[in-house]
C-alpha cells in the first residue's frame, strides 16, 4: 500500500569504523532514543517501516551490530520476519511529524510515505530507506528472538507490555552505513 520506492541517488557507504572516525562517534542513547528511528524492511515494491525508540548498538559475536525491537501486531513486523535485511532510518528534527506519522499509522491501512512527507528509497542491495533521512544504516539479520514474561527479571518493566505484546528482538550485522553526499 505504500509508495513505490525510487533508486537512492546521492548517498555515501561506508563501514561503521570509517563512519564513526569522520564524525567522531555515535550517542546511541540519544540517537535511538531521542531523535528516535524508522526500522524499515522489504523491497522497492513492497515495504513498511515504523518508528522505533528502542534499540541498540554495539559488538557481539565479534560483530558491530544493531539491535531493533518489533512487536509481532506490527505490519511491520511481518516484513522484517520475512527479510535478510532491515535498516534503521535517522532523520533531523524537522521531520518530527513524519516519525510521529510513521509510529501511529498502520501501513496496511495507509501510504505511510506519501501522508508523513518522505520519500523511500532503494538502494543497490535492495534495502529501503527514505531519500529525507541524514543517515541509514544496513543490517543483515543474525539473530531474532521473541522477548516472553519468564525472561523478565525487573517486572517493572512489564508496564510496558499490560497487553501481553512482547516484542521480538532482532540483532543485525551492520553492513553498511549510508549518509548523503
Amino acid at each position: 500500500m505504500n509508495t513505490k520506492a525510487i533508486k537512492a541517488n546521492g548517498w555515501k557507504t561506508q563501514d561503521v569504523a570509517s563512519y564513526i572516525n569522520s564524525t567522531g562517534g555515535i550517542d546511541p542513547f540519544s540517537l535511538i532514543g531521542k531523535t528516535w528511528m524508522l526500522v524499515g524492511a522489504g523491497t522497492g515494491d513492497d515495504w513498511n517501516a515504523m518508528t522505533a525508540s528502542w534499540g541498540g548498538l554495539g559488538f557481539l559475536w565479534n560483530k558491530n551490530v544493531a539491535m531493533c525491537f518489533v512487536r509481532p501486531s506490527r505490519h511491520t513486523f511481518g516484513y522484517v520476519e520475512n527479510a535478510e535485511r532491515f535498516t534503521l532510518s535517522f532523520f533531523d528534527e524537522k521531520h518530527r511529524a513524519a516519525l510521529n506519522y510513521f509510529g501511529s499509522h498502520s501501513g496496511r491501512d495507509a501510504d505511510k510515505a506519501a501522508a508523513g512527507g518522505l520519500t523511500p528509497i532503494v538502494f543497490d542491495d535492495g534495502t529501503v530507506s527514505f531519500a529525507e533521512a541524514r543517515l541509514a544504516l544496513t543490517c543483515r539479520k543474525l539473530y531474532a528472538q521473541e522477548l516472553t514474561p519468564e525472561s523478565v527479571i525487573d517486572h517493572s518493566i512489564m508496564g510496558n507490555y499490560s497487553n501481553g505484546d512482547f516484542h521480538t528482538m532482532n540483532v543485525g550485522e551492520i553492513e553498511a552505513v549510508r549518509t548523503r553526499s
